[in-house]
């Protein structure tokens, strides 16, 4: 299956998505996380547009091809990044969605469908899946994350750059030589001294200081009204076993509504490149 590659103007800036499928049963946002790019949903792309699926990955501002922001302490944020998300929905014409987001694309869906910030997307919002996320995140997990993403390094090749890929995203599972070939090839930008180094802007770290208290989120998860799914890493150190007993108590959790699988010989968080972890995502979103 193929896609094409797309730019779009949301909030001022040129945002990139991919475009798989064609909207037979209807349409999938799925979104990355914090470090990565929209092309990490290639292998879910596939298999949902495959199945009669329109698949839109995009890259946040300051990840992959899309722009970097001029204004990273107020836009490296998950309202701003909403708000992005909510312009493109409106500019594509799509009337309802069904949202996938791993780690950082989990907490954008879960502001979009609670319709706090963005009160048009409450109802267009069908079901969401969150890939290891939370509305509260382990603080020390927070910290390992903000030590490599903040700096991210830089080497004199690109197979050292995957090598390095390959110990930091350890916790993704199980990927293919060729996986990881195409995970480090689509998040690679070379420097102008030449060396390499991933794609995103440094700065998007920003969020972590300027904005404290962004992924505590519990107000916009009590405020959800929809079937939610928690894909949790059997090992994740991000999604601690007790915030999700929480997550039960809580919010669609109280309303019947939350559906919670352990991913196996993953931490944070699942690749959803492997067919179980993506045939969950398609019986989920197709309601079975």
């Amino acid at each position: 299956m193929t896609f094409t590659s797309n730019y779009i103007t949301c909030a001022g800036l040129e945002i990139h998505y991919t475009d798989w499928g064609k909207a037979d049963k209807g349409t999938v946002i799925a979104w990355h996380g914090l470090a990565r790019t929209g092309r990490d949903m290639d292998e879910l792309a596939t298999h949902l547009s495959a199945r009669g699926w329109r698949v839109i990955c995009p890259d946040t501002v300051g990840r992959g091809l899309s722009q970097w922001s001029s204004a990273p302490e107020q836009e490296y944020c998950l309202a701003f990044y909403a708000r992005i998300a909510r312009e493109l929905i409106d500019s594509l014409q799509l009337r309802a969605v069904h949202w996938v987001g791993t780690s950082m694309g989990g907490a954008i869906g879960t502001l979009c469908a609670a319709g706090l910030l963005e009160p048009t997307l409450k109802h267009r919002i069908l079901s969401l899946t969150l890939n290891d996320n939370a509305p509260e995140l382990a603080q020390a997990a927070i910290d390992r994350i903000k030590a490599y993403a903040g700096t991210p390094p830089a080497f004199a090749t690109v197979t050292e750059l995957e090598a390095f890929l390959r110990q930091v995203y350890k916790p993704y599972g199980w990927l293919s030589d060729a996986q990881w070939r195409r995970l480090t090839e689509t998040s690679t930008r070379r420097l102008p001294d030449g060396r390499v180094t991933p794609h995103y802007d440094p700065a998007m770290v920003m969020q972590f200081t300027a904005h404290p208290n962004d992924y505590l989120i519990w107000n916009h998860y009590d405020a959800l009204k929809l079937p939610v799914m928690l894909l949790r890493g059997a090992q994740s150190d991000l999604v601690l076993p007790e915030t999700v007993n929480e997550m039960r108590r809580r919010g669609p959790g109280a309303l019947g509504l939350l559906k919670h699988i352990e991913v196996p010989g993953c931490g944070h968080a699942p690749a959803l490149n492997v067919l179980q972890q993506m045939e969950w995502v398609q019986r989920f979103i197709a309601g079975d």
